[in-house]
């Protein structure tokens, strides 16, 4: 049985209800697991980690099934926004150099950057249609002294620093006193390119299963046992995919490692372009708000704008339906311009984070042939995808041959056990001060 820490609703149909991704493609359809089945690598999650593990995995001729407890698509992978960025940490370049050192951070932001490239990579060689548009990512100031730490980005960094004056003429036309636009990074249909990833590992070998969640695992000498309702999974190598809807029995050493946070999204019916020139936005950039609980946003291909952002701390019928009030309510007050513009979908998903703010990517601490990859920040499109592919070369005993720093190392425990969220509401409300 698992043990989360959110109310049974926030794992249940109802906050990915009206999800847009729903709408644009069709879900494959994956066997149960009937019965006992062994192979060499048994990956707990369909998301982007565990079908890029069973990818990279079944590439290099092992044999890998993936256990899904829901339907293709059905957790945050497949109900995100769509961001393939630079991101996965929220700890700083310059508190992470003070804690780890400069050497392994330059190796973490080097992996950032090679995650981007990765999906970029997998999308190409593969010719998955993923609807990818956007150059890079832009940041949006949301204040005056916002906007004078990113001209001081801008002079650090391979970036291009847009003042208020030129936003419109760019197609960034909004609330927003100047943005920085970083080259590396594309916006893409999660949905699409989740399937993509699972067609190939398909045909390279892997096994899918769908509603079969593992509710309990155990070890038995040198094998790891995966029991499901209806069968069970023995293999000699384990990997734990679940990010932010793990259990914390499964297996016991998650207990208290990851923090669940909603996050929400809304698309709007198609924008004409008559009504984009008359917010301003025209771009097709994918963009963030430096606001500490951020906004993201972007215009889709088809004319849709996508908004989303961080908030909600309990889960009920109730409590949905405010905080999808309360993001529309942002983004009337972000582009008042298109006030007249109806919300046509809007749903939340939990992104993980960890008491450390950096991912883990890893074996797991003296459980032998256990291995974990979550915690990705709400960037788990690129960092998701890259963390499966580092798994592959870690459970095979090979050194990657990817940037791997020891900052992914290590998931401590936060305080108060399953009542963490207690922590939740001091820190948004110190961070929407800050804002």
């Amino acid at each position: 049985m698992m043990h989360r820490i959110f109310s049974d609703y926030a794992y249940g149909a109802g906050p990915r209800s009206n999800c847009w991704w729903d709408e644009t493609c069709p879900a494959p359809i994956w066997p149960e697991l009937q019965g006992d089945q062994t192979v060499d690598v048994a990956i707990i999650g369909g998301g982007f980690t565990g079908l890029s593990a069973a990818l990279h995995m079944s590439e290099a001729e092992l044999k890998v099934a993936v256990l899904e407890a829901e339907s293709p698509g059905w957790g945050a992978s497949g109900r995100n926004g769509g961001f393939c960025c630079l991101g996965g940490a929220k700890l700083g370049a310059r508190a992470m150099s003070r804690l780890h050192g400069s050497q392994e951070t330059q190796v973490y932001q080097a992996g950032e950057e090679a995650a981007v490239h990765l999906v970029e990579q997998l999308i190409a060689r593969h010719r998955i249609d993923a609807d990818t548009h956007s150059q890079g990512e832009t940041v949006m100031a949301h204040s005056a002294k916002s906007r004078t730490a990113l001209m001081r980005d801008a002079e650090n960094e391979q970036a291009e620093f847009i003042d208020a004056p030129q936003l419109a003429a760019q197609g960034l036309g909004g609330n927003f006193h100047g943005a920085l636009t970083t080259p590396v990074g594309f916006a893409l249909n999660p949905r699409k390119y989740l399937f993509g990833l699972a067609d190939v590992a398909q045909s390279a070998g892997a096994d899918l299963y769908q509603n079969s969640p593992a509710v309990r695992l155990h070890q038995d000498g040198k094998h790891w046992h995966a029991v499901t309702p209806r069968g069970q999974l023995r293999a000699a190598q384990m990997v734990i995919a679940t990010n932010g809807y793990s259990s914390e029995n499964l297996p016991d050493w998650l207990a208290g490692r990851y923090m669940p946070a909603q996050s929400t999204v809304m698309v709007t019916r198609p924008i004409t372009p008559d009504e984009q020139a008359m917010q301003g936005w025209t771009s097709t950039q994918m963009a963030y708000d430096t606001r500490h609980m951020l906004h993201y946003f972007r215009l889709m291909p088809d004319g849709r704008f996508l908004f989303g952002m961080r908030g909600g701390l309990t889960s009920s019928p109730r409590s949905e339906q405010k905080i999808r009030s309360l993001l529309r309510r942002h983004f009337e007050g972000l582009f008042p311009k298109w006030t007249h513009v109806e919300t046509t979908h809007s749903w939340s998903g939990m992104v993980c984070l960890s008491r450390n703010l950096v991912p883990f990517v890893g074996a797991v601490p003296e459980h032998q042939g256990l291995f974990a990859g979550l915690c990705y920040h709400g960037n788990g499109v690129a960092m998701g995808s890259y963390s499966g592919a580092l798994l592959a070369q870690l459970v095979q005993g090979n050194t990657p041959d990817m940037p791997y720093s020891k900052v992914l190392q290590r998931l401590p425990r936060f305080p108060l056990g399953r009542a963490r969220r207690l922590l939740m509401p001091p820190a948004y409300g110190l961070l929407s001060l800050l804002d």
